[in-house]
């Protein structure tokens, strides 16, 4: 008896260690994952075949996020760090490449998706991070992510493929809803205004024109000069947007100030542009983030 209870009690906390491990074959290492945005990509590629860690948390601003001491701790070891590069990541690149530096495979995805280039402000010239507003590039950025989490030791080639060619059509589907959606804009309305340079991709997937930013920069580190605002009123004006659009997670604050110097009408509309929001939110995963904007695009703009 006490032989017989020994092999039901190994069997039963070799049941609960593996339900703890979410899945993942023993040995294999864990993924990490810089933004939040590209973490939830990344689950949907890699399903129960590896454990995934997202350093950002919801609603954090990419360009300005830290990681903490375990954080780092887990990039030096892990079987693999995807980050979106382009210079996004500002406080994270130097975590990401003293990885590398220990020999971590890693992939930067915006060297995978043809980046356009900012074309005016302090980031004229520069590669564009914010690729994920196009789900065409998306789709582009799942193929790299497959292929490199099918490198990763111990994980199982198979059952990546399957998840990355289930969600690359989820991603289809999302393009053809946006493209349903927006062409009920008239053409002189589709012109976008934002709190910082982050819709290039989506205005030249969908036909829109920038009209300009409140920070004309890539990044939210940056601020506006007097001037920079005042040229961006006039632009407004003529151009009669109807809208600021806002990242849920910034203040509204300069974008009211904006209005108000340009004795216009203008709504203030927040998307979810830079990050995810928390667990049963309208923008807790990528697929409802890039719906939820759509239709307050629609919305702001008709």
């Amino acid at each position: 008896m006490i032989r017989w209870s020994a092999v039901w009690l190994v069997t039963v906390l070799t049941a609960v260690v593996t339900a703890c491990s979410g899945g993942a074959q023993p040995g294999v290492g864990e993924i990490v994952v810089t933004t939040n945005i590209l973490g939830d990509v990344v689950r949907n590629v890699v399903g129960e075949a590896a454990d995934v860690r997202v350093l950002m948390k919801p609603n954090a601003d990419p360009h300005s996020f830290g990681v903490s001491a375990q954080d780092a701790a887990a990039m030096n070891r892990a079987g693999l760090i995807v980050y979106n590069g382009l210079g996004l990541e500002e406080n994270v690149t130097r975590n990401v490449e003293g990885a590398a530096e220990h020999g971590v495979p890693t992939l930067a995805v915006g060297d995978h998706i043809d980046p356009i280039r900012y074309a005016e402000g302090d980031s004229a010239g520069m590669p564009d991070p914010h690729f994920w507003t196009d789900p065409g590039r998306m789709i582009v950025a799942v193929d790299a992510i497959e292929r490199a989490v099918a490198e990763v030791d111990g994980v199982d080639a198979g059952t990546v493929s399957r998840n990355a060619e289930i969600y690359r059509a989820q991603l289809r589907d999302l393009d053809t809803t946006m493209t349903t959606g927006f062409a009920g804009i008239p053409p002189e309305r589709r012109k976008l205004v934002t709190n910082h340079h982050v819709l290039g991709y989506l205005a030249q997937r969908f036909g829109f024109e920038v009209i300009g930013a409140i920070v004309p920069s890539g990044t939210t580190l940056a601020a506006p000069s007097p001037s920079d605002l005042q040229s961006l009123v006039g632009a407004i004006d003529a151009a009669r947007v109807p809208a600021v659009f806002i990242d849920s997670s910034q203040p509204e604050k300069l974008a009211r100030v904006l209005a108000e110097q340009a004795d216009i009408r203008v709504q203030i509309v927040p998307l979810y542009s830079e990050s995810l929001s928390p667990p049963g939110t309208p923008g807790a995963t990528y697929l409802d983030m890039m719906r939820a904007n759509t239709d307050a695009i629609i919305t702001g703009l008709r």
